[in-house]
């Protein structure tokens, strides 16, 4: 029996969207348009096309306009920078979703860079992640920005606590150690070269796995009562943590699924109303 307290990421992202709807429809009701978010999507990987689909799903059910844009997998660097730069330059569009990962071929940072900071409801592009750095306006990646509401949701105040995040990627280790930074926490950033990672684990107040590996955080790494956030989603609907282990040590921890994924939508789907806003400069009702 599981001795940690589950977070519900379904429950919390349910919160976030409801409220979302209820500003797309203040939104249409002022303007005549609904907020409308693009997702490109290069190729047909499986995965990536299931993504998509739940996200445009998600923004009919709340009142968001979805334009969906497929590109063939054989598009190059440079197509694929003029297709998103006509999406930014469309004053119809409010948002722009590049789903990631791209063919090896492309240049995936120059692709997300040529989205405008205005519409980078994701937050993957260069001035995004210096926002997150520095504590300036504007948008968040949308999977640790997900993770810091869920945080909030369960009354963890990362002040003063050591957070422990393992993976370095641009769009979730990266922008998560800078958010943490942000609310005061001492972060430590682990990844594949890390010396005697079960160590820095085991000393860790809050943990965040994102690596990609299935199980890869095992549960007797865990210091006793610690929060532990799972970001991994590997085959088999399995997380990067050990989870029946973990779950006898750790006070908060998250499923897969039904923890970090819900958030990640509903923070996108949030940000894109937010953007849509700001670009008619019309103040948002609180």
């Amino acid at each position: 029996m599981a001795d940690a307290r589950l977070i519900d990421g379904t429950a919390v992202a349910r919160d976030i969207m409801n409220r979302t709807g209820e500003k797309a429809a203040d939104f249409e009701k002022r303007t005549g348009a609904k907020p409308c978010l693009a997702t490109v999507l290069v190729g047909e990987d499986p995965a990536s096309v299931t993504y998509v689909r739940m996200k445009r799903n998600r923004c009919a059910k709340f009142g968001i306009e979805s334009r969906h844009v497929p590109l063939p997998d054989t598009i190059t660097t440079e197509e694929l920078v003029g297709a998103i730069t006509e999406l930014s330059n469309d004053p119809s569009v409010h948002g722009i979703l590049l789903q990631h990962p791209v063919p090896a071929h492309i240049d995936e940072r120059a692709a997300f860079d040529a989205i405008s900071a205005e519409k980078d409801v994701d937050g993957v592009t260069s001035q995004s992640f210096a926002a997150m750095a520095f504590g300036f306006d504007g948008f968040a990646s949308c999977t640790p920005a997900g993770i810091m509401r869920l945080l909030d949701a369960y009354d963890v105040d990362p002040r003063g606590k050591h957070a422990v995040v393992i993976g370095r990627s641009a769009i979730l280790g990266k922008p998560m150690s800078m958010l943490l930074l942000a609310r005061d926490a001492t972060v430590t950033v682990c990844h594949s070269k890390t010396t005697d990672l079960p160590s820095h684990v085991r000393n860790a107040d809050i943990v965040v796995a994102a690596v990609g590996k299935p199980e890869f955080v095992r549960g007797e790494w865990i210091k006793p009562g610690a929060v532990v956030i799972d970001a991994g989603y590997n085959e088999g609907n399995v997380g990067d943590v050990e989870f029946d282990a973990a779950a006898t040590r750790a006070g908060l921890i998250t499923p897969v699924p039904g923890g970090v994924g819900p958030t990640t939508i509903a923070v996108l789907l949030e940000q894109t109303v937010t953007a849509a806003f700001r670009q008619q400069q019309i103040p948002a009702e609180a």
